[in-house]
């Protein structure tokens, strides 16, 4: 695959005139907002883009929604701040920082959240199924140390693809997987210098055939998650440079 139009955006976006911190905490909360609502919603959750950001903005409660999807807002936007603090520190991807994220994404379950799963599990509609609870350590632990050997050999986004799709596959905790790896794509986007991106609702399908058709007839893993990320980063930078290009425009 080519990135080398990332990579240009990239380096034009570096190369204005950044937002003060007012203005970049503006268009954070507006990226935080879609962000929760979008990743929720592919989990099934009801709340409306609407009532997620009254949820997050003013702290109301939505009348006939349930607890369990309150908690899934607050949860997912507390950890997508916390990924924020992670990638700008630069920390190592570990179990430990996965199983401290994943905390924050089960917020509503206190038994199980940064517990690996002890039951064997079965995704509907899905053609694969996930390892017995007891290989879960090892091959998470396989995977950590599979990604340092993908970040040196692939492109980043490639590289966070893979990842992604090995761990969905793995599917280590009971419950949050989808918005624990969603998030975890991001911090180690952030962490490349690049912008997060947010996998939107009404592309739930195309997410999805990236799962159902992972492995090609040669054993290779499929290009598309890593090609539906792409386009999502390419998106988001030229957003931003159009935001900066206009702020440089208007007149004082």
């Amino acid at each position: 695959m080519d990135f080398s139009k990332i990579e240009e955006l990239n380096r034009k976006l570096k190369s204005l005139q950044p937002l003060n911190e007012t203005e970049m905490k503006r268009l954070r909360e507006e990226f935080v907002i879609e962000n929760t609502y979008d990743s929720n919603a592919i989990e099934g959750n009801t709340l409306t883009l609407r009532e997620t950001a009254l949820i997050i903005k003013g702290g109301i409660t939505i009348a006939d929604k349930s607890v369990r999807e309150h908690l899934a807002i607050i949860g997912h936007k507390d950890a997508f701040e916390y990924i924020t603090t992670l990638a700008t520190n630069n920390t190592e991807l570990t179990t430990r920082v996965i199983k401290d994220i994943h905390s924050f994404v089960l917020l509503n379950d206190a038994v199980n959240k940064g517990v690996y799963r002890r039951i064997p599990v079965t995704i509907t509609g899905a053609a694969h199924t996930p390892p017995p609870p007891y290989l879960v350590p090892v091959q998470m632990e396989a995977l950590m140390g599979d990604f340092e050997g993908m970040k040196q050999n692939v492109h980043i986004i490639e590289a966070i693809a893979e990842f992604h799709l090995r761990f969905e596959s793995i599917h280590p905790f009971l419950d949050g997987n989808g918005r624990l790896g969603r998030l975890i794509v991001n911090l180690e986007l952030l962490k490349a210098g690049l912008l997060p991106v947010n996998i939107k609702f009404k592309d739930r399908m195309k997410y999805y055939d990236c799962f159902d058709n992972t492995y090609l007839i040669n054993g290779r893993t499929s290009d598309a998650l890593a090609e539906l990320i792409a386009r999502y980063e390419t998106e988001e930078l030229i957003r931003q440079i159009e935001i900066l290009e206009q702020k440089a425009n208007m007149p004082y």
